[in-house]
């Protein structure tokens, strides 16, 4: 599915943001994962934010999506098979299998955020909170090596 315009950006910046979230609260909550919890709930915590970061920009920006379309970008290299994001099947995973989902969850939000901001450099404020957001997942994968 294409992501044409500001607004289609945006709308799943916030749902990477809330799938994530639900899969961190998960995680925190998951016995295995125990010797995390306080990593983990700082990350959907952070999650939390990102959101409110992504209502923010598409409120304070409204009036420029309707003018920016957006070409050749599209969700399909961003989106995950359901099942590594289900919050659900994460209560019974290993720790190590955990982490590595987590992993993978980061390192698609970086790599997303690094290319909507490439897309929409026209707009530089609504650039620079994509831009942003993605260093907070390059931040949180750095934690995660130091986990290893």
């Amino acid at each position: 599915m294409p992501l044409v315009n500001f607004g289609a950006i945006m709308n799943f910046a916030e749902e990477i943001e809330t799938l994530d979230m639900a899969y961190y609260q998960a995680a925190a909550g998951n016995p295995a994962c125990e010797v995390n919890k306080a990593l983990f709930e700082q990350f959907a915590k952070d999650a939390g934010k990102n959101i409110q970061t992504v209502k923010r920009t598409r409120r304070e920006n409204v009036t420029e999506m309707i003018l920016e379309g957006i070409q050749n970008f599209t969700r399909e290299p961003f989106q995950l098979n359901m099942e590594i994001k289900s919050a659900d099947a994460c209560h019974t995973c290993a720790l190590g299998e955990t982490i590595d989902t987590i992993k993978t969850l980061e390192e698609r939000a970086e790599r997303y955020y690094q290319a909507a901001a490439d897309k929409m450099k026209a707009l530089p404020e609504v650039a620079r909170a994509l831009k942003l957001m993605g260093k907070k997942r390059s931040a949180h994968l750095k934690m995660l090596d130091q986990l290893s």
